[in-house]
């Protein structure tokens, strides 16, 4: 009774800890990217402000985030940062109570993987088309799996409407339908138990009808889901400008190519094809450290078979001084190895054969001498300490923990080791179908949710809220039970893999918590120096930020307050979306038009209309430009060489603009001036 007492408190402890962690930067730095960039479009969802676009193929990202700007407080970057980071709370104690009440993981491993999953949430909460795919995709994981092992139609029904209703969150998640895999997998298992079973029997179980009930379940509620709000979108807006809008989705790969299905794809499968280098040498440290306490251990037992005919004390004596002597030896080799220079053959194709086979053979006698006088076990464990300093060396990561340089390789493969293990109890014999099912899934979420994106594996790793318990949970079975590895009835100890998972694992686990402690998303990098405030412009309210961007938005929040501009409609150029949000003025046709996925000709018929409208009487839009534009525009090209923040290409790809281009005729034409610069931003009226 009371052990159960302490499980629930201490449950209870980690289901508070999961809630609140994820809110812990919400006042934190400011980012003038995407965050403010998508609270503008929920903001003034609808095609009068946003491309049609970007509003239809995020369309259910936008209007969950319309209805959050109507709850409290929703008016500041600190509310919607809130309301937003509750979805990563959702998400962690979703997957946290999935983890451990239906698979039954254990409770502090579980806990411990949702907050390095937490910690790895990299991406903005603005972006809810990333965090509703990813609670939906979890979602559908769980009734996927209670609908397949407990024979529930409803919840193949359910787990269909999830993906189907993903399609609408973000249009890129048509690939997620993949998951039909896992149910047709699940199904030939199935099939194949109850033939062994029912072996004996006349009538023998059959795979398709039951294959095909399952898939069309499934089937049914996508279609649904799809039927549903395909429905209300006709209602709305009518299907023509969805058509339109997705159509010009497919057209903009012509300008923006990183976009394009194979070069997407190129990208997640070509970073894990990079990583093989550290895969590799990682696995010929195993290897080697698996042969050298074979070696050693030979070692040992023929020492022991020449003194079986001594007495116990005297066979101790000389398995000491024998113990002794082989650490001085090596010892001396280590010294001998350090005086020659070890590192001066480097690099080895400059070497000799004869010099490379020596030092091999040098270094590998004195690994060999510290196997059989440690120990396997303390010989594993500093293996996997050696591990950490070779890969400190080779600048495997970085403690610069503000940017992705020290995660990104650990969580690359932690999510190949999420596959390795997948792929291994799916293929294992002994494991049952409800162990290789949950296989399946975790093998295939980790590889379609990058599939659609256009930064590699990223998103792969703000979504592991399940991989990271199941990584951590099955490494600690191996890390417990297994004992050695037979080649062709050779027994290899499994101590050194032992030694270097764990290692791995602790630099993971470190790396990811100390980059969630430190790491806010800003303009693609990591916030630095947060240590300021803006105090005339209500939106910014409590966000602590650098000193100058409280600077330069201080200023332009005085400006718009001066001259009443809030609320009037802005024409942004120059990756300055978020200011549409910031200061509370919606955007005339698309607050982030300089992005290459808008293209040329939808600017230049937007700014033809505005034109128009303009010689009618109509409002007239306020432009904001980032500074290096307003420069180029006032002195050219050499003006800008002067002061362009450091890249001597800034001034010709400014030239080369077509769409700022078209900009510049637009305010000529309709006699804008700059009415206000700072160091940032210039204003033109």
């Amino acid at each position: 009774m009371k052990k159960t007492y302490l499980k629930n408190v201490l449950e209870n402890i980690f289901v508070l800890i999961l809630a609140f962690y994820p809110l812990r930067h919400i006042a934190w730095g400011l980012d003038l990217w995407d965050t403010g960039y998508n609270y503008a479009n929920f903001q003034y969802m609808g095609t009068e402000h946003m491309d049609s676009m970007w509003l239809f193929s995020t369309y259910l990202a936008n209007a969950v985030g319309r209805l959050l700007t109507k709850l409290p407080n929703a008016g500041s970057l600190l509310g919607m940062n809130l309301y937003t980071g509750l979805f990563v709370s959702i998400l962690a104690l979703t997957a946290f109570f999935f983890c451990c009440k239906v698979l039954k993981m254990p409770l502090f491993l579980t806990f411990v993987g949702e907050l390095a999953a937490i910690s790895m949430c990299w991406c903005p909460t603005a972006l809810l088309y990333n965090y509703l795919t990813y609670l939906l995709l979890l979602v559908c994981m769980i009734l996927l799996y209670q609908g397949l092992t407990k024979e529930k139609k409803w919840c193949l029904f359910a787990a269909g409407v999830c993906l189907g209703a993903n399609v609408l969150v973000r249009f890129s998640n048509l690939p997620e339908a993949v998951l039909i895999l896992a149910v047709w997998g699940y199904d030939w298992l199935l099939f194949r138990e109850r033939k062994k079973a029912d072996s004996e029997e006349e009538e023998r179980p059959r795979l398709w009808p039951t294959l095909l009930r399952h898939t069309l379940w499934c089937l049914l509620g996508y279609l649904a889901a799809l039927a549903v709000l395909f429905g209300y979108i006709h209602l709305r807006y009518g299907m023509g400008a969805y058509v339109e809008g997705i159509g010009r989705l497919f057209a903009m790969t012509d300008v923006a190519t990183d976009y394009k299905a194979a070069s997407m794809l190129r990208g997640v499968i070509g970073v894990y094809v990079d990583h093989l280098y550290w895969v590799k040498r990682i696995g010929i440290l195993i290897l080697g450290g698996m042969a050298i306490l074979f070696l050693s251990e030979r070692a040992g037992a023929k020492l022991d078979h020449a003194l079986r005919k001594s007495d116990a004390r005297s066979a101790r004596l000389v398995k000491a001084a024998v113990r002794i002597l082989v650490g001085l030896l090596g010892v001396a080799a280590a010294v001998w190895l350090y005086r020659k220079g070890l590192l001066e053959l480097m690099p080895w194709e400059d070497a000799a054969v004869w010099q490379r086979a020596a030092v091999l053979a040098a270094v590998l006698g004195v690994v060999t001498a510290l196997a059989y006088c440690l120990g396997a076990r303390a010989f594993s464990v500093l293996l996997g300490i050696a591990m950490l300093g070779w890969l400190w060396f080779r600048g495997f990561c970085s403690t610069a923990y503000y940017s992705y340089d020290s995660i990104l390789r650990p969580a690359v493969l932690f999510l190949m080791l999420a596959m390795l293990i997948a792929v291994v109890r799916i293929l294992y014999p002994k494991c049952t179908k409800e162990e290789k099912l949950i296989g399946m899934l975790v093998l295939l979420i980790v590889a379609v949710t990058s599939i659609g994106s256009n930064t590699g594996v990223f998103p792969s790793m703000n979504n592991l809220f399940v991989a990271a318990p199941y990584v951590l949970c099955h490494s600690w079975g191996f890390l417990r039970k297994i004992g050695e590895v037979r080649i062709r009835r050779t027994a290899l100890s499994s101590l050194p893999a032992k030694g270097m998972l764990a290692a791995f694992l602790v630099l993971c686990l470190f790396q990811f918590g100390m980059f969630g402690q430190s790491f806010v998303f800003a303009e693609a990098t990591g916030v630095r120096n947060p240590d300021s405030y803006v105090e005339n412009n209500p939106v910014l309210k409590g966000i602590r930020m650098s000193g100058d961007k409280a600077s330069w938005l201080s200023g332009l929040s005085e400006y718009i307050n001066d001259k009443g501009l809030a609320g009037q409609e802005v024409i942004l150029y120059g990756n300055i979306p978020a200011l549409s949000y910031y200061l509370q003025m919606p955007a005339a046709f698309n607050s982030w038009s300089d992005l290459d996925s808008y293209s040329r000709e939808q600017m230049e018929t937007r700014l033809e209309a505005i034109s128009e409208e303009m010689k009618s009487g109509g409002e007239r839009p306020v432009v904001i430009a980032e500074k290096n534009y307003a420069l180029y525009l006032a002195g050219g090209s050499s003006a800008l060489r002067e002061l362009a923040d450091g890249n001597p290409n800034m001034a010709r790809e400014i030239e080369e603009d077509q769409k700022w281009l078209l900009l510049v005729d637009f305010m000529e034409e309709n006699g804008y001036e700059p009415d206000y610069s700072n160091e940032k931003f210039t204003v033109f009226r």
